[in-house]
């Protein structure tokens, strides 16, 4: 039988894991499910997890991971055109949802869990620390690939791009209407596009001189002997 290196042992039980969760919930992750769902015996789960805690710490990892490229845009926007970058964005950020909807579910199967299961609510927060991770690096990457600033913090662009992804994720989850989606994409690229920095103007030539203008009339200058 081929041994299985422990980091491979460790990956495939993670991804048995998301896959669980998934389809099943958290609940239903047990070591047993997850064992049995990647065809290894239980003393593998042991073997490289000290504990069930510790594989659902790490699977917040691995799937925030695996929205880290998502983000980024499809293509390389022209200079100046943030919006365009911004919606490209949220298309490749889409078009990853509608590719693997089972690592989305997850994902809020697992802050659900941590939110009702006492001692767990650090690993909610962990999880949207690392979504605004992802998110910050992605609004820097639009602004710089597109000569653009910011006219708020990048924390703050995050926590507002994490807003609109995760409300635009749950509705396309729950109906998988694509026409709203593209809409409620437009509308992210437009509010956010809106937070930026407003381009210098372009330098214009002088103005030609013209002649000065004619002394007033000496009947519209004030009365001197009205003082």
């Amino acid at each position: 039988m081929t041994r299985i290196p422990p980091a491979a042992r460790r990956t495939a039980l993670l991804h048995a894991a998301l896959r669980v969760v998934a389809r099943d919930g958290v609940a239903a992750a047990t070591t047993r499910r997850i064992v049995a769902e990647a065809g290894m015996p239980l003393a593998s789960f042991h073997y490289v997890f000290s504990s069930r805690d510790e594989l659902m710490a790490e699977l917040v990892e691995l799937a925030v991971a695996g929205e880290q490229s998502d983000l980024a845009p499809a293509f390389d926007p022209p200079p100046g055109d943030l919006r365009a970058a911004i919606r490209s964005g949220l298309q490749h950020y889409l078009d990853g949802v509608r590719a693997d909807p089972d690592r989305e579910k997850a994902m809020f199967e697992l802050t659900q869990w941590a939110l009702r299961e006492p001692g767990f609510e650090p690993l909610a927060r962990r999880q949207y620390e690392r979504y605004y991770e992802v998110a910050e690096h992605a609004a820097a990457d639009a602004a710089r690939l597109t000569g653009s600033s910011w006219r708020l913090p990048l924390p703050q662009i995050a926590r507002l791009l994490v807003t609109l992804t995760d409300g635009m994720t749950v509705a396309w989850l729950a109906t998988r209407d694509d026409a709203a989606a593209t809409a409620a994409m437009d509308f992210a690229a437009d509010a956010l596009a809106g937070l930026a920095a407003t381009a210098p103007l372009a330098p214009t030539a002088p103005l030609a001189p013209t002649a000065p203008p004619a002394s007033p009339s000496p009947s519209l200058l004030p009365n001197a002997g009205a003082r």
